[in-house]
């Protein structure tokens, strides 16, 4: 299976800087396992969107597109799990 490669928005790249230590770390592997498998265990597509899917580290979720013809990740949005899905 065919690596793919990951790209962080930068409003994900500022949230990734306000995580604390452990947390940043285990979100930084998190996103580093998509590469091999875009679809982990525990993933979900989110609903009224179209390839969008979201993972669970701890208390945090990590938003991403798969674009799969480009073999591309992009990771749209990171935080806690009572402010991801909010507006």
């Amino acid at each position: 299976m065919a690596k793919y490669k990951i790209h962080i928005s930068s409003s994900a790249e500022k949230a990734l800087k306000k995580l604390p230590g452990k947390d940043l770390i285990k979100v930084i592997e998190t996103i580093q396992k998509l590469a091999i498998d875009p679809k982990p265990p525990g993933c979900r597509k989110l609903s009224g969107e179209e390839d969008v899917f979201r993972v669970r580290q701890g208390n945090y979720r990590i938003i991403y597109e798969i674009e799969g013809k480009k073999l591309l990740i992009l990771v749209l949005k990171i935080g806690h799990r009572k402010d991801i899905y909010r507006k």
